[in-house]
């Protein structure tokens, strides 16, 4: 779970006191630089100049030793792998923690999707917008987490290059999405206690899926963007990521090149966007508290605080974290901070999500309770044929 090395496949054992060399396959070579020729590379630098992609050396960075590489690549077929210092113990413990995380995302986001689709009484535009969150909470932890227990378990750190790449395109996508879509929530949220008389008219049927379908859309385009920025990158500095999964700015951190300003241009866009749609949700519910604090019944006021400050303080965390990760400088960037900030903001959140937003909705348990009993407790109502 902790600092990742990246290495390929076909690298030579280093003697004592040598970095060690690897291969990055079927590399997209860059250009070499001229000054090694000038140098003096003889027969050997040569050979590896008709061979195409040369052998880069890799970082050692737990113990802080760095050196260039031969020249700059791009991310190519081979492997990415995490090295880590941790025991076996750690390791399981690891595998068992995210387990635990994953199997209660699954079944609080399943158990949701399963009661707003079968139970008609929640087919209304609040419900119609959890589904999609949980839709979208589910794909997100599914895209890091399984493969990161799954190297904890059989004691590798390693991923392929498809792996990553998909990696970097679906994270993004569905961490895009939810962002948008919790803005929505918000407004969704804002017209049902500020102005029911007109929710019919400003969320219709027709409109919650224009909104939806705009959520999703904007969070495949800003997908496409980073991935198509990040993969044609040139790398330097290594291949080694000190996070569980392929995260763009660690990604970022490998570059040499002033290529890597445009993907850093794209992350400020979106941490701008973000914000606005922070902003966007801050207003919605001061609307909403100051419509609330007008409730005559103090019962009625514990009851829309309770159920709304939660689910404000799961968003702040989460976009908070978001940001933070995107824009912290290098200077206070560390291996553990770093972990720390990317478990908060996209492990903890697809399993808190079901817990917030149905804690104090009676509707929802309701549904739920059915659900859960028809899958279990009316196995002996099935039908059954007798056979001579």
């Amino acid at each position: 779970m902790g600092q990742g090395l990246c290495c390929l496949p076909g690298s030579a054992p280093s003697l004592p006191g040598e970095l060690p060399r690897v291969l990055w396959g079927e590399a997209v070579g860059g250009r070499r630089d001229p000054t090694q020729d000038k140098a003096g590379q003889g027969r050997e630098g040569k050979r590896r100049a008709r061979q195409g992609p040369s052998a880069i050396k890799s970082v050692l960075r737990g113990s802080g030793l760095l050196t260039a590489p031969d020249h700059p690549q791009s991310i190519s077929k081979g492997i990415f792998q995490e090295e880590g210092q941790e025991t076996q113990e750690l390791q399981l413990l690891h595998f068992w923690l995210f387990l635990g995380i994953y199997l209660a995302a699954l079944l609080g986001n399943g158990l949701i999707i399963t009661a707003v689709a079968c139970d008609h009484r929640l087919h209304t535009p609040m419900y119609f917008f959890l589904l999609n969150l949980s839709v979208l909470d589910l794909g997100s932890i599914s895209t890091t987490v399984p493969k990161s227990m799954a190297n904890s378990l059989w004691d590798t750190r390693a991923i392929s290059y498809a792996g990553c790449a998909a990696q970097v395109f679906l994270f993004p996508f569905l961490m895009s999405a939810e962002f948008y879509l919790l803005t929505i929530m918000a407004y969704d949220r804002y017209v049902a206690i500020c102005k029911p008389l007109q929710n019919g008219t400003l969320l219709g049927s027709r409109a919650c899926v224009h909104m939806a379908a705009a959520a999703w859309g904007s969070g495949f385009l800003t997908a496409v963007l980073h991935t198509a920025n990040t993969l044609t990158i040139p790398l330097c500095q290594g291949n080694a990521l000190d996070q569980f999964f392929c995260e763009v700015p660690q990604i970022l951190t490998l570059s040499c090149s002033r290529s890597y300003l445009r993907e850093v241009g794209l992350l400020v866009a979106s941490a701008c966007s973000v914000l606005g749609c922070f902003i966007f949700i801050m207003l919605s519910y001061v609307q909403i508290f100051r419509a609330v604090l007008r409730i005559l019944s103090e019962q009625g006021r514990h009851k829309a605080f309770s159920m709304c400050l939660p689910q404000l303080a799961v968003v702040s965390l989460f976009i908070s974290t978001a940001m933070f990760a995107c824009l912290k400088p290098p200077s206070i960037s560390s291996p553990s901070l770093d972990l720390v900030v990317a478990v908060l903001y996209s492990v903890v959140p697809p399993a808190v999500n079901p817990l917030i937003y149905s804690m104090r909705n009676q509707e929802l348990k309701e549904s739920i309770r059915k659900v859960i009993s028809s899958m279990f407790f009316n196995i002996d109502k099935l039908p059954l044929t007798l056979h001579k």
